[in-house]
C-alpha cells in the first residue's frame, strides 16, 4: 500500500493553498484581536457567561475564526 504524500513544507502547498492560508489566519487572527479587545473593555455584566473563560477561549482556541465570531455574535449583552 503506498503512501500518500502530504505537504510537509510551506513552498510544498500550492500557490493558492499558501494565499487562502495567508487570507484566514489574517481572519481569524483580526477576529480574535477584535474579541480580545471588546472583552477588556466590556463589564462583565454584558457578557454571557465567564469572562476568564471567554478569554482563554478567544486566545488559546485554534477556530479558524469560529470562537471569535460566537463570542461577538452571541455572547455580547447590549
Amino acid at each position: 500500500m503506498e503512501r500518500c504524500k502530504s505537504a510537509t513544507h510551506w513552498n510544498d502547498i500550492p500557490k493558492a493553498g499558501r494565499i487562502a492560508l495567508i487570507v484566514l489566519g489574517s481572519a481569524d487572527l483580526g477576529l480574535r484581536v477584535w474579541g480580545l479587545a471588546d472583552l477588556a473593555r466590556r463589564p462583565a455584566a454584558k457578557v454571557q457567561g465567564r469572562k476568564s473563560l471567554w478569554a482563554v477561549a478567544l486566545a488559546l482556541v485554534n477556530s479558524v475564526g469560529v470562537v471569535p465570531t460566537i463570542y461577538l455574535t452571541k455572547a455580547r449583552r447590549r
